[in-house]
């Protein structure tokens, strides 16, 4: 049974790649929370979060965001405007300092400028403003991604590995933040490990499916994100139930 207001609802969805399925046809259907993916390099997670962000389209079957179709011009205005992306490495430009980033996202995205301020504030980067992109350490440079992507208040956010290449530390610093970005948030990782114990529901992917694994041993759970600091999180409906075949 799909669920009604869903963020992410898939009927018979496959996605192929070179010739073979990343992922087989199958139903999906997630209606809030933190979604973690995770998966080896390969497998297909950057392609799924690019169809999720309507970048690219399904090979097979019906993919619908936030109750819009993505088949049509209108419903990829619609949906675009409310969700945000950030993908893996998602900045190389040099002269680019964090202001000019969020500004920019929030011109593109067709809101007012104080939201950019805003924006900056709330992800504490105002210190940091003017400086280049590239002189930032990387956890700093990851809160500037997240900023331009966040700075219209989506309601869906895709982030490709955003913890990759992060220490434990600064991995378990950014982790309340992710989850508090909007009521339904994506995020891939490699090992799944690096997803367990804040996310909401875990799947991992590879050769072509979708799977839900067991529920983990809580002392397994790394001391990175075992207990993360508390962090103010928007409402958020209940997460529906993910099926592939």
């Amino acid at each position: 049974m799909i669920a009604d207001h869903s963020a992410i609802v898939a009927r018979g969805m496959g996605i192929r790649r070179a010739g073979r399925w990343l992922l087989r046809p199958a139903d999906l259907d997630v209606t809030g929370g933190v979604i973690g993916v995770a998966g080896p390099p390969g497998t297909g997670k950057s392609t799924l979060l690019a169809t999720f962000a309507t970048l690219r389209r399904p090979h097979v079957g019906r993919l619908e965001i936030l109750g819009h179709e993505i088949d049509g011009a209108r419903g990829l205005r619609a949906v675009r405007a409310r969700i945000g992306y950030l993908p893996h490495r998602f900045c190389r430009t040099h002269g680019f300092t964090v202001s000019d980033l969020v500004t920019y996202s929030a011109y593109y995205k067709r809101v007012p400028a104080g939201a950019a301020k805003a924006m900056l504030e709330r992800l504490e980067l105002g210190e940091v403003a003017t400086t280049d992109l590239a002189l930032l350490p990387a956890d700093v440079r990851l809160r500037a991604g997240l900023a331009a992507s966040c700075v219209h208040d989506p309601d869906l956010v895709l982030l490709d590995e955003p913890l990759t290449g992060l220490g434990e530390a600064e991995a378990a610093a950014l982790i309340p933040l992710l989850g508090s970005l909007a009521p339904t948030v994506v995020v891939t990782a490699r090992r799944m490990e690096d997803l367990t114990g804040w996310c909401d529901r875990l799947f991992v992917l590879g050769r072509g499916r979708m799977v839900e694994p067991a529920e983990p041993d809580p002392a397994a759970v790394p001391a990175a994100v075992a207990e993360p600091a508390a962090q103010p999180r928007r409402p958020r409906p209940v997460l529906g139930r993910a099926v592939c075949v």
